[in-house]
């Protein structure tokens, strides 16, 4: 195959994977099976053709609405599907065709499916961090991009810190600050990328998060209180990591000289 073919063979697939991700972001929070029953509009109920399921086009032919009532569908899906395929590229791009462009890829999906429900119910879910650490760690023995000792500590490392973190606010406060749901989140990204991927994630998380918090709290109004889940903010660390961390660091450094 040619590059060219192969790149949008590899996109083509990365957003059939983005469309199971769908599948993923709205059912697992409602604890639904990820295979029965069949998509169907959630307005009423009627079950989807394959021909209005395929990622993207389906979604621009169908003038984003619904074939049987016209309800409107969530600008989110096309979105999810494009961003899993675009993912995809680029990680064929940078690693090309190995187990580790296949195991980082991954949890390329993992963070996608975790930003979304994340942003909906402020909730990460298990089933996908606790396989994730599993995973993670187990790629490390395939993959070669970390040791298994470097994936250990990522793993002990980034929940350690968060974990730590979670609780000096509670004893200061007595209020619950950071879900257990982050402190998973970022022991399986240090799982994937190592410690040193685990610290650049809480670096960024922390630092994207605070300014967004501060800028939602100046914005809000009659004293209402804002929930901003942490979740979007390390996925977006970890991804930065993954395709321009080590040269992110090393610009870092030579500043501080």
């Amino acid at each position: 195959m040619q590059p060219l073919i192969l790149k949008i063979f590899v996109f083509s697939l990365g957003m059939c994977v983005g469309s199971f991700l769908n599948v993923c972001i709205h059912r697992l929070p409602r604890s639904l099976s990820l295979i029965h029953p069949r998509s169907m509009c959630p307005g009423c109920g009627a079950r989807i053709a394959f021909y209005d399921n395929i990622p993207v086009l389906s979604y621009l032919w169908l003038r984003g609405r619904c074939r049987h009532c016209q309800a409107a569908i969530s600008s989110r899906y096309p979105v999810v599907e494009l961003a899993a395929g675009l993912f995809a590229v680029a990680i064929f791009i940078r690693y090309g065709l190995a187990w580790e462009a296949f195991c980082l890829y991954v949890l390329v999906a993992a963070l996608l499916v975790i930003t979304f429900i994340d942003i909906d119910h402020q909730i990460i879910p298990d089933v996908i961090t606790y396989p994730g650490i599993v995973l993670g760690f187990l790629s490390s023995f395939v993959t070669g991009h970390i040791t298994y000792k470097d994936s250990l500590m990522g793993i002990f490392l980034g929940g350690g810190i968060l974990l730590l973190v979670a609780s000096a606010y509670y004893y200061l406060t007595k209020k619950e600050g950071m879900g257990g749901g982050d402190v998973k989140l970022l022991a399986m990204i240090g799982a994937f990328l190592g410690w040193k991927g685990a610290v650049f994630t809480i670096f960024v998380g922390s630092a994207v998060g605070t300014v967004l918090g501060i800028a939602v709290a100046l914005r809000t109004q009659g004293g209402r209180k804002t929930v901003v889940p942490f979740g979007p903010f390390l996925s977006l660390g970890a991804l930065l990591y993954l395709f321009h961390g080590p040269e992110i660091v090393d610009w870092y450094m030579a500043l501080m000289r």
